[in-house]
């Protein structure tokens, strides 16, 4: 072997033997192995406020499993036979039952009376008030969220007794209800909160980043960003059945390549979200690997290049098509993702085909169409530009890179990349400084009008990479969130998705596909719209 290699190989294996000492090396562990959880991620939690400025995607797992929510969405079986959460079924969890006023504005809650946060003590009507209040005023991603769903101000928190809340509604809207059982409307302990707040710090922002001020089926062991997040089962949870998985750890594994070995060898439980190029080879082998892979489309989400509208040259239309038509769709496919997505490019019409999302665009790679948009826009001869990448995707989003360079440079794009750290990518795209940047966003509640709302409307929110603002597609996305004729929602839907497609501000590359590995002897994983691990379901047989 050559010496670089077999170096190269022999760190790996020493690697992936002192990760697997960490875990079971210690005959004196409190939970045996089949009550333990071992999950591997690429990118652990930044945070663990799910209201924090900045908070990533990969920090949803703890503000799952740590808090509750008034509601959730119930589960059903996929084609299949994985588990998958029903967007059309909403359930209650911290409340044990919930009314809508027969005008559709407003909606009562009686909460459990026996639910209990972590630290003992009981959960009322006014942490609930306190938590939504906490939402709707901190600013950023949180605000939009509850936004979206109609629930803007405090005055619309009604607090009716120490068990039963309100929320008053402007006007019915479908998405109250499910937004209510998204991440963000996470119940807070606010008397604990209330202890570490401050006059410049009210909603105690810096004091619940790294604490557990929940009542969810899990509570807060050890977390040491970058490191690992250790959560256990907290016994005394009412929202359900208790977990049969008394203790998690949640392991950042930065190398795919540790990761496959850790599963290899049967040191690791569960991989989240996993390379497209493992998931690929083990799904080829056809069930006769070491363990399995799930893999489930993730619904109303694109992996995306984005075009910062606001900076030059991207304020012309026409450059951003003759970008679309350099993007090299077939090479990403195969040499990036390895097949592992539902291709968005080459539709054969420039019009929607239906109100359905995702579907392709009608971009497909032309060097010679992208070459005469250009000199039509005034840049015959190209231009200096940046690509930027969310360095917690890497190993989809670099090579992704890579190829649109190349292909860029054939059209006279000169650019280079910029990698950002996973934990500061969100932050960096609030910046909306970053001209082409390769992102993902999925909705959360899979409606089409929900994924346009965050990602094209002139409210500029965080998922509005490209600082698109157009005051006609503002008008459509408002027209649909609140229209009930099917007819005239349709049609609405498909002339806001012609805009997208004629002013592409956003790329679409693919539809991503959740690929989660698995020991054999896990069953009850669920898919849920965040991407995230539930661990009240799984159980180790």
């Amino acid at each position: 072997m050559h010496r670089r290699l077999f170096l190269v190989a022999s760190s790996a294996l020493v690697a992936t033997a002192t990760l697997a000492s960490t875990y079971f090396a210690a005959p004196t562990m409190a939970q045996s192995r089949k009550e333990t959880l071992v999950v591997l991620v690429e990118n652990g939690p930044n945070s663990l406020d799910i209201h924090g400025v900045g908070t990533s995607f990969r920090s949803y797992v703890a503000a799952w499993n740590m808090y509750d929510r008034l509601v959730t969405f119930g589960r059903k079986t996929l084609p299949d036979g994985t588990l998958s959460y029903d967007y059309s079924k909403i359930e209650p969890e911290l409340a044990e039952s919930y009314s809508i006023a027969a005008d559709g504005k407003s909606v009562t809650f009686k909460l459990r009376k026996d639910a209990k946060f972590h630290d003992g003590s009981p959960v009322t009507a006014h942490d609930v008030k306190w938590s939504y209040d906490r939402a709707v005023s901190v600013g950023g991603f949180p605000t939009f969220q509850m936004k979206a769903g109609s629930l803007e101000k405090p005055e619309q928190f009604v607090v009716v007794d120490d068990h039963t809340f309100r929320v008053d509604l402007p006007k019915k809207d479908k998405l109250s209800l499910p937004d209510m059982a998204v991440v963000v409307p996470a119940i807070f302990n606010s008397k604990l909160a209330k202890q570490h707040a401050t006059e410049k710090d009210p909603w105690a922002m810096e004091w619940m980043k790294t604490n557990d001020a929940g009542s969810g089926a899990f509570k807060l062991e050890k977390w040491t960003p970058g490191q690992e997040t250790v959560l256990t089962r907290f016994d005394d949870w009412k929202g359900g059945k208790p977990s049969g998985i008394k203790r998690v750890i949640l392991r950042e594994v930065p190398s795919a390549g540790n990761r496959r070995a850790l599963m290899e060898r049967g040191d690791a439980d569960i991989s989240v979200d996993m390379p497209q190029k493992d998931s690929a080879e083990i799904l080829a082998e056809g069930g006769s690997g070491k363990y399995k892979v799930v893999g489930v489309p993730i619904e109303n989400s694109l992996k995306y290049i984005g075009l910062v509208t606001t900076m030059k040259p991207f304020d012309n239309v026409k450059v951003r098509q003759a970008i679309a038509y350099a993007v090299p769709y077939e090479q990403i496919y195969k040499s990036a993702i390895y097949g592992r997505g539902i291709p968005m490019s080459g539709a054969p019409a420039g019009v929607p085909k239906d109100a359905s999302w995702p579907q392709p665009f009608p971009y497909k790679t032309d060097l010679e169409k992208a070459k005469a948009l250009l000199a039509e826009a005034g840049y015959p001869n190209g231009f200096e530009t940046t690509i930027s990448i969310d360095l917690g995707d890497a190993t989809a989003s670099e090579p992704e890179a890579i190829l649109l360079q190349e292909a860029l440079g054939k059209i006279g794009i000169k650019t280079t990349i910029e990698k950002i750290p996973g934990a500061n990518f969100r932050n960096a795209m609030l910046q909306k400084n970053r001209p082409i940047h390769i992102a993902s966003f999925g909705g959360w509640l899979n409606f089409l009008d929900y994924f346009f709302f965050w990602g094209y409307h002139g409210q500029n929110a965080v998922f509005n990479t490209m600082s698109y603002q157009n005051p006609a597609m503002d008008k459509l996305i408002d027209q649909a969130r609140y229209e009930h004729d099917p007819a005239k929602y349709e049609q609405t839907v498909k002339s806001f998705i012609k805009l997208s497609m004629d002013e592409v501000p956003r790329i679409p590359l693919y539809q991503q596909i959740l690929d989660v590995g698995m020991q054999k002897n896990i069953v009850g994983y669920t898919y849920w719209f965040h991407r995230q691990l539930d661990f009240r379901s799984i159980e180790k047989m």
